[in-house]
């Protein structure tokens, strides 16, 4: 566990303006992506977006996964994207189960679907057989990214990772946003993940009836109601234990950096694991500021810096001897 390198910005060292700045406010840097469909074995799809540059038969990928109700056009999603092009890395951005467009299938994406992250390191590497393979998660996507590693232990198919502000324990950060202005949060992400499931309806795939949806105000009733049962699970408790990655990152052996802030709004600090948690190949970097996917530096609001940008290329450039371009 190591302190990071990472100081905010004079005019943006509040949790919530971090948050803020870099999640909402923020132009994102323009990228081209062109959309692939990738076949499951079990009947339903997924899609994934691929970055057109670099265009090099062995240029390295990078999986990227967003946060809740993330992809493609998330800002910071772009600039990652715009980051690892710098660098010579092609990017391959998920989009979850049900999210973008109805899925086949009555079940959605959840924090720890992680057979759908396998599924598409399998679909990389047949397309890019000749290219190393990185992968970073964004919240929900750390989460679920962390899992998958610690699931798969050195078997990953990945030669490094990178989880930015993860929710170690579901049902702690879940409690978390019930309060104060961290509700704000709340009802503006479970009103994506509701449009998601209103969509199901209208495409006949929410196998659901009798929902009072103007009840479902917290995390915890709407995975109670609509995730659990969609997914298997008995219930939101059930759910949030089975798939926080907290018990996982021990048997993790993937090199992989994770980023996270002690400010971060979405959660407490008592869900960020000690050392003893951690394997070997986790590098912890802490920071006290940087609120949720924050990390904004830089000293003019008309200049801001994204830390995360410059980190994790580097991260990544260091384990594939590459030029990091920073």
């Amino acid at each position: 566990m190591m302190e990071t390198g990472f100081r905010p910005a004079p005019w943006c060292r509040n949790p919530h303006l971090q948050t803020v700045v870099a999640g909402l406010l923020r132009r994102p840097p323009a990228v081209t992506l062109t959309v692939d469909t990738i076949e499951l074995a079990d009947g339903d799809f997924l899609d994934v977006s691929i970055s057109t540059w670099p265009a090099g038969p062995g240029a390295p990928v990078a999986l990227i996964l967003a946060g809740i109700n993330g992809g493609p056009e998330s800002p910071y999603v772009r600039g990652i994207v715009a980051a690892f092009a710098a660098c010579g890395i092609r990017s391959a951005v998920m989009h979850y189960r049900g999210l973008a467009r109805p899925n086949r299938l009555p079940e959605t994406f959840h924090s720890g679907r992680t057979e759908d992250i396998a599924a598409i390191v399998a679909y990389l590497a047949e397309r890019f057989p000749d290219a190393p393979r990185v992968a970073v998660g964004y919240s929900l996507g750390g989460n679920m990214l962390l899992k998958y590693l610690g699931e798969r232990g050195d078997n990953s198919a990945l030669a490094a990772a990178a989880a930015v502000s993860v929710p170690f324990d579901l049902a702690a950060c879940a409690e978390a946003l019930r309060y104060g202005l961290r509700r704000g949060y709340q009802r503006y992400l479970l009103s994506g993940l509701k449009a998601m499931a209103h969509a199901k309806q209208a495409n006949a795939t929410l196998p659901l009836a009798d929902i009072d949806w103007s009840r479902l105000t917290t995390f915890a009733s709407f995975d109670d109601y609509v995730t659990a049962p969609l997914n298997g699970f008995d219930g939101a408790a059930d759910y949030y234990a089975r798939v926080s990655c907290a018990p996982f990152l021990s048997a993790i052996q993937t090199p992989t950096l994770i980023a996270h802030a002690r400010d971060d709004p979405f959660m407490v600090p008592a869900v960020i694991p000690g050392q003893h948690a951690l394997s070997s190949a986790i590098r912890l970097e802490l920071t006290d500021h940087g609120g949720h996917v924050g990390f904004v530096g830089g000293r003019s609001p008309w200049r801001p810096c994204y830390w995360l940008e410059q980190r994790i290329p580097k991260f990544m450039a260091e384990r594939l001897s590459c030029p990091s371009g920073r």
